[in-house]
């Protein structure tokens, strides 16, 4: 019998995230590329080399494995790892130790992430747009934003744009708007990538 069960599984794909939160409480987001290169299936197991450049990797779907695990379908045609719920839980638990030891590994057998694949020609560039009355008075609907360094998500962008003074400290207040990326509504760790369309929308008061 299992001791930790799932209660709800999520896949941000636009994150390149499963989140699965278990009976215990507890909430884990997995990133797709940890997922794969922490696969349980035969010959990765009994390979001393680490799974290298999956960076990019996304989950394309889910299938259940009766009642006790999940096996995940990969962009990159792995479909072989099986994921028991004890298996996601320890995953989960034990994230950043686990997640250390395989930058290491990497690092020892001279393999990356695949990080090159990531770089563009110049700084990345992303689209807002503002639905937000008492902004459009003295902005533009539209701006053509570039992604600081330290911006990689949607909490990220938010601080940000709050630093640009106090009317916008007040309307991106994480509790005040909701967002959507391409069109599709996203959370606060989903993830920006160069191209996409933000649209920045009040909540309903």
């Amino acid at each position: 019998m299992n001791k930790h069960n799932p209660v709800e599984i999520n896949l941000h794909q636009k994150s390149h995230l499963l989140e699965i939160s278990f009976d215990t409480g507890e909430n884990y987001k997995l990133s797709c590329e940890y997922l794969r290169t922490h696969a349980k299936s035969a010959e990765i197991k009994t390979s001393e080399i680490p799974v290298a450049k999956k960076i990019d990797v996304n989950i394309t779907s889910i299938e259940a494995q009766g009642s006790y695990a999940l096996r995940l379908f990969f962009d990159d045609g792995y479909d072989q790892g099986i994921y028991s719920w004890e298996t996601l839980h320890d995953l989960g638990k034990n994230q950043e130790k686990y997640w250390s030891d395989y930058l290491i590994a990497l690092q020892q057998h001279n393999l990356t992430r695949g990080e090159q694949a990531k770089n563009y020609t110049g700084k990345p560039h992303v689209k807002l747009l503002y639905f937000m009355d008492k902004l459009i008075k003295f902005t533009e609907e539209e701006e053509d934003f570039e992604l600081p360094d330290e911006v990689s998500t949607i909490a990220e962008l938010l601080s940000v744009l709050r630093d640009r003074g106090l009317r916008w400290e007040h309307n991106f207040s994480e509790e005040a708007i909701q967002f959507t990326v391409n069109k599709e509504f996203a959370e606060l760790f989903t993830r920006l990538e160069h191209g996409d369309e933000i649209a920045l929308i009040p909540k309903a008061q």
